[in-house]
C-alpha cells in the first residue's frame, strides 16, 4: 500500500509566491495593448495554470485571488473618476473575479489522464471564464459610460475583449501544455 506524502506547506507557499510574482512580471510584458485596457501578454496566466495543476482547487483560487489584488493595485488608474458603485463593479468584474477564476484551471487534472491536455483545457477554461468577466464588465459598465458609436454594447464588448482574450487563451493553453509535459517538476503535487 502506497502512502501519500503530505504537502509541504512552506514549499507550497513559496512556489505560489514565486508563480504570482512571475505572473505579475509577465503581465507587464505586453505584446499588444488596447487603448482602453486589455493586452496580449508574454504568457502571464501560465504560472497560475501551473499552480492550479499542482495544487487543490481551494488553494488555486486563493492564489488567483492574490494575483487579482496585485493586478488591481497595478491597474488602479482604470477606476479613477468613477462613481462608488461603478468602481465596486469594475473592481469585482475586471479584477477580483477575472483573475480569481484562473484558479479553476486545474479542474481537468484528475479528469483527463494526459496532463498536457488537462493543462491546455484548464488554461483555456480559465481564460474563457476571465473573458466572461471582462465581457460582462464591458457590456454592463464600460459601454454604458462610453457607448460605442454604431455598435450594440454587447457586440462591442465581445469584439473588444475577444480581440485580446482569444490570443491570450491560445497562448496560455499551448504554453501550459508544453510546460506540464516537459517540466515534470511542475506536475501536480502528490
Amino acid at each position: 500500500m502506497e502512502t501519500v506524502k503530505p504537502i509541504n506547506k512552506t514549499r507550497r507557499l513559496t512556489e505560489s509566491a514565486v508563480m504570482i510574482a512571475l505572473a505579475t512580471v509577465l503581465s507587464m510584458v505586453q505584446v499588444y495593448s488596447l487603448p482602453n485596457g486589455g493586452s496580449i501578454t508574454a504568457c502571464s496566466m501560465v504560472p497560475l495554470v501551473l499552480i492550479a495543476m499542482r495544487y487543490d482547487l481551494k488553494w488555486s483560487l486563493f492564489v488567483g485571488f492574490v494575483h487579482s489584488v496585485l493586478q488591481l493595485f497595478l491597474g488602479l488608474g482604470a477606476v479613477r473618476g468613477l462613481t462608488l458603485g461603478t468602481t465596486v463593479a469594475v473592481v469585482l468584474l475586471d479584477y477580483t473575479f477575472a483573475f480569481t477564476v484562473l484558479g479553476l484551471s486545474g479542474v481537468f487534472k484528475n479528469r483527463i489522464k494526459n496532463q498536457a491536455i488537462a493543462a491546455a483545457a484548464g488554461g483555456a477554461l480559465g481564460c474563457l471564464l476571465r473573458f466572461a468577466c471582462h465581457f460582462l464588465s464591458g457590456w454592463l459598465i464600460w459601454a454604458v459610460l462610453w457607448p460605442p458609436e454604431g455598435m450594440l454594447p454587447a457586440a462591442y464588448s465581445l469584439a473588444y475583449n475577444g480581440s485580446y482574450m482569444l490570443p491570450e487563451a491560445v497562448i496560455t493553453a499551448v504554453v501550459s501544455a508544453l510546460l506540464v509535459q516537459f517540466l515534470p517538476m511542475y506536475q501536480r503535487a502528490q
